[in-house]
């Protein structure tokens, strides 16, 4: 830790008298301090796991405060009372957090508002996915503007796109301020604008990480960022997925990793009092197949002996000797572990049951019996990253299929070609949210529609 001093020479290194000597006989820099894992770093030194956090926050708030990027004055003053190991700005954070008010990000359309409880709330991770052509990204950029509109129906905060496959669409930003009724009826001085949207582009997974461990957190602070869009969440992942990682060491590294970019985004939204919104990829869920196994008998009934199982009956020129002989030499095979009950006896236990609670796509009560056409979707990343989130936003899309009319008010007849014409509707449904109700199974959700101007929402009569 000799290089300490050289970036931060008034650093009060009396407090940690005890921790720098087995730093630095176990070769760990100032910049492995502030980028490994303190865990790592106490295994490292054989050191407490508590110091070493105390000491990497407290490096950092001194870095920070020398760069300008933070009013860390009263952090540092805490950091040089031994007794208090905890930092000073989470725990002011935790207790202020109880009396803040309810602070949402609209979609200026009443009726999609009122389905995910009044908006997009700060402090928590909201995930839309759905399929491609769903209308993820319109509902996104949608987002970028109304955060900077003033309360109740944003924050009147900028806001940060982070892409991972695609640039900022700003043709389509300004399509959206020229368009939508509500922000183009706004004076210039309160309407939205593209010069408080910062955007960052992180083409592989290192650079994402990077992003958001270092760049991110300073953006948030510097600039009061109330909104952070990432556009997708699964691209890196997915793109990086390779024949070896399909191993048991590998996806518990990958969950390991979900995990702490979990923690992560959400102490950030804490911390900031922003929201954090992801979108995210899905693939085809295939419903499960009734067939008749060997393993599926009558409740009550006893398995077939292993002898019946393995020996094949006696040959019809084979004499009885020949045939007991043979009983005698085969040996018994070793006991075979009792099958395990068939997963249809039990429905509920199955993976295509408990799906419907948290995908956002739902087959019904009868889920074990479902059929293949149905279009079944589960998002990316699995159940690890679903325990991450607080709220799963689901847009399906589906095909309908309408009978085209003639020009004198009747059906076409069967055999025309254009008979039966198709077109994509779209719902909106929650999944699951701590702050508005889920949509229920049997129901399809919010129909909306894309138009110059964003989203809003079709009411069909019944």
């Amino acid at each position: 830790m000799t290089d300490l001093l050289h970036s931060l020479p008034n650093f009060p290194t009396k407090q940690y008298t005890h921790l720098l000597p087995s730093l630095e006989r176990n070769l760990i820099t100032t910049t492995d301090l502030l980028t490994l894992d303190p865990l790592e770093i106490a295994k490292r030194a054989h050191l407490p796991l508590l110091d070493i956090r105390r000491l990497a926050n407290h490096v950092l708030a001194s870095l920070q405060s020398q760069l300008g990027v933070n009013d860390w004055p009263e952090a540092l003053r805490n950091y040089e009372d031994s007794s208090k190991l905890e930092d000073a700005s989470s725990l002011k954070r935790s207790g202020n957090t109880v009396s803040e008010p309810w602070n949402v990000i609209g979609t200026l359309d009443p009726l999609l508002d009122a389905a995910l409880g009044g908006g997009i709330p700060t402090a928590y991770i909201t995930e839309v996915t759905g399929e491609s052509g769903a209308g993820k990204t319109q509902f996104l950029l949608s987002l970028l503007l109304t955060a900077q509109l003033p309360p109740p129906a944003g924050l009147s905060r900028p806001t940060v796109y982070i892409s991972t496959e695609h640039p900022l669409p700003t043709s389509r930003l300004a399509q959206l301020l020229r368009d939508n009724p509500h922000l183009a009826s706004l004076p210039a001085s309160s309407k939205p604008t593209l010069n408080r949207i910062f955007s960052i582009q992180t083409p592989d997974l290192e650079s994402q990480e990077h992003i958001l461990t270092y760049q991110l957190p300073v953006l948030l602070a510097r600039e009061k960022i109330g909104l952070v869009i990432i556009d997708s969440i699964a691209a890196n992942y997915r793109a990086e997925r390779s024949s070896s990682s399909t191993s048991g060491a590998a996806l518990g590294l990958r969950s390991t990793q979900l995990i702490q970019l979990g923690h992560q985004l959400r102490s950030l939204a804490r911390e900031h009092n922003c929201a954090i919104v992801v979108s995210n990829q899905v693939a085809d869920r295939f419903a499960p197949i009734l067939s008749s196994s060997p393993l599926q008998r009558p409740p009550g009934s006893s398995p077939p002996s292993v002898h019946s199982q393995i020996s094949s009956p006696p040959h019809p020129d084979s004499s009885p000797g020949m045939q007991s002989l043979d009983a005698v030499i085969m040996p018994p095979p070793p006991s075979l572990p009792q099958p395990m009950p068939p997963t249809t006896q039990y429905p509920i236990l199955t993976l295509d049951h408990q799906q419907n609670f948290f995908t956002g796509w739902s087959a019904g009560p009868h889920c074990h019996s479902q059929t293949l056409n149905q279009n079944l979707k589960t998002p990316s990343l699995g159940l690890v990253w679903t325990n991450q989130i607080a709220c799963r936003i689901a847009l399906i899309k589906e095909q309908h299929i309408y009978r085209r009319v003639d020009s004198e008010g009747g059906d076409r007849p069967e055999g025309a070609a254009d008979w039966t014409p198709r077109q994509w509707r779209r719902y909106m449904k929650v999944a699951f949210a701590s702050w508005a109700p889920a949509t229920g199974s049997e129901e399809k959700g919010t129909e909306f529609e894309i138009y110059g101007g964003g989203l809003r929402a079709i009411e069909r009569k019944k």
